[in-house]
């Protein structure tokens, strides 16, 4: 499928497309890490992604973009640039990866766009809408979970995580960026209530967890066959399979493997690991 063929076909999207969106520190990258481990555990085929990003070429426009080199040229650039990488992000990655029936799980994605631009306040609406649309046409999650906590918190493990190296382009904005930045997300929650969940992310990394689990099986048990699961806490057998699942995961991530039906697109925008038992790990 070429770039410019962003309109899916009837029955053409056999997957479930999950994307995670939240401001700086949210925690986006360990729920994803966690809910990816535990739907492959079960026997999902699982892709994991970011943007920007996920491809090749998607990720050297997010060197470009983080690094600052776009903002001088002003909001509306940045955005241009966001909305060609995730047209060739859509195009190499993720509707492959819908057609082959993976459940693909992105962090970021279209509504960080609206988000973060939109906080800038410098680019009209009207022209997120029109990119969006060229960009993203019908591919567009079944999911959206929104990582909702304070910024001052956010920030505040984002600086943790970063240790001494320089805050990039959008986590360096003053506070005001990142609380209306907040608030877009929330919007965007509050008026698209069948695709958006929002998840509170001040509370204990295991109870989060068990918050994206629960939204998950509610909006996608049935498409995902999780009807009879346990939820988490519960016990019982379904809770002992996905917690060996979950260990086994653990311990293949310290060997610098992954489980064999989860893949991960890695920083350089090149899969790493396998999404089928046929291909062995790598």
């Amino acid at each position: 499928m070429s770039g410019s063929g962003n309109q899916e076909a009837p029955g053409e999207r056999r997957g479930v497309f999950i994307t995670f969106e939240g401001g700086e520190g949210s925690g986006k990258s360990t729920q994803i890490g966690l809910l990816a481990e535990r739907l492959a555990g079960m026997g999902c085929e699982v892709l994991t992604t970011r943007e920007p990003g996920g491809s090749p070429k998607a990720e050297q426009l997010r060197e470009i973009i983080l690094s600052g080199l776009v903002e001088p040229y002003g909001p509306v650039a940045e955005t241009m640039a966001f909305a060609a990488a995730r047209i060739d992000h859509l195009d190499k990655t993720i509707r492959p990866a819908l057609q082959e029936g993976c459940i693909v799980i992105c962090d970021r994605f279209m509504d960080s766009t609206r988000a973060y631009q939109g906080a800038l306040g410098d680019v009209e609406e009207s022209l997120i809408d029109r990119l969006e649309k060229v960009a993203v046409g019908d591919t567009r999650p079944d999911l959206t979970l929104i990582l909702d906590l304070p910024p001052e918190t956010g920030l505040k493990r984002a600086k943790s995580r970063r240790g001494e190296d320089e805050p990039d382009r959008f986590e360096g904005e003053e506070i005001e960026f990142h609380r209306a930045v907040r608030e877009a997300f929330l919007r965007i929650a509050a008026n698209q209530p069948q695709r958006c969940a929002r998840v509170f992310a001040a509370k204990p990394e295991d109870e989060v967890a068990a918050d994206v689990w629960r939204v998950v099986r509610e909006r996608l048990g049935s498409r995902l066959a999780l009807d009879g699961d346990t939820e988490p806490g519960q016990g019982g057998a379904g809770q002992d399979k996905v917690e060996d699942a979950r260990r086994e995961a653990e311990i293949g991530n310290a060997r610098g493997q992954r489980g064999p039906n989860l893949r991960v697109v890695s920083d350089a925008g090149a899969p790493g690991g396998s999404r089928s038992k046929d291909d062995g790990g790598s």
